[in-house]
């Protein structure tokens, strides 16, 4: 689980670079320019994600059991995971989902990690999962201090929301259906 520990702390850790110090990741990007800031932050978090799946494979194969949820947990776990995708989909297509919840991305995280927590008791489960809950319970906490950003989206349009969710839940399906089984090697149904 060595390297599952690894490429979460770079992952996150290079995620978590605004909620530490975000003065210093301001001097960086002044410093550097915007576009090598970007990409250096791009390259670590692929060396962080790279080494998460990795990880997290090889965790697998050696796994501990820390606790056996109940098999109607799955249920409520596919039942959370339902709005994860168009969330995702709302932070890049402004509209009223995005202006409610104001992080949808974050939002997304958080219900995936939960879902995952609940289906899943393997000790490299609760270790990838609850990494990732806490990292957005946090940044979402700090980003309250924080001086906004623009995030590069598409224009408002009247129809995002409708995109959002139509778009989300299509990918939602697919995973569901097939693409979780091919990345993951575990059929969620």
């Amino acid at each position: 689980m060595g390297i599952l520990v690894l490429g979460l702390i770079i992952f996150l850790g290079i995620h978590s670079l605004s909620i530490v110090n975000e003065p210093l990741r301001n001097r960086m990007v002044q410093s550097m320019g915007e576009g090598a800031f970007k990409g250096i932050y791009s390259v670590i978090a692929l060396v962080g994600l790279v080494l998460i799946v990795w990880g997290y494979g090889a965790a697998r194969l050696d796994p501990v059991l820390l606790y056996s949820p109940p098999a109607w947990l799955r249920h409520l776990a596919m039942l959370l995971l339902v709005p994860v995708f168009p969330l995702l989909f709302a932070a890049y297509f402004p509209g009223r989902i995005s202006r409610t919840l104001k992080h949808p991305m974050l939002v997304a995280v958080k219900l995936w990690a939960v879902a995952h927590l609940l289906a899943n008791g393997m000790a490299h489960d609760v270790l990838l999962f609850g990494a990732f809950l806490a990292w957005a319970v946090v940044d979402r906490i700090s980003l309250k201090r924080r001086t906004a950003r623009d995030i590069p989206t598409l224009p408002a349009q009247p129809f995002n929301d409708l995109i959002a969710l139509v778009g989300g839940l299509a990918v939602y399906v697919l995973f569901v259906v097939w693409a979780h089984q091919w990345l993951i090697g575990v059929a969620p149904v």
